[in-house]
């Protein structure tokens, strides 16, 4: 029996969020935010008070506290500005640098997945 098929079957869920940028331009819209102290890999779940998405690259993750990490994500994730919202699931009880979020839209419909990155503790920059 060869994994290679079941291999390429599941890269390309992957694919369709993880593009790489338009001629490096990146459409970064997220606020102006000083970083805080050191990235982590991972955050824990039941810290997460809520998430806010910036743009097709970035996701702040407010704790409870008033802490705030901001996701930049390796790649672009198209439907991700449009859709604004993002689920997941761990069984870890840590969302990391590893996983996948799916972008939820309005309506709740699922439009597509994104692999996140590092969690760096920032505060965002007063006007």
């Amino acid at each position: 029996m060869t994994l290679r098929p079941m291999l390429i079957a599941a890269a390309l869920p992957l694919a369709a969020c993880t593009a790489q940028m338009d001629d490096g331009q990146r459409d970064i819209r997220a606020p102006a935010a000083t970083v805080t102290g050191a990235a982590e890999s991972c955050v824990s779940t039941n810290r997460i008070r809520s998430t806010e998405v910036q743009d097709d690259y970035t996701i702040d993750f407010v704790m409870t506290g008033g802490d705030r990490y901001r996701n930049t994500l390796p790649n672009r994730c198209n439907a991700l500005g449009f859709g604004r919202s993002i689920a997941y699931s761990t069984s870890t009880g840590r969302l990391c640098d590893v996983d996948i979020v799916d972008v939820i839209d309005s309506s709740g419909t699922r439009m597509g997945t994104c692999a996140l990155g590092e969690f760096v503790p920032v505060e965002l920059v007063e006007d």
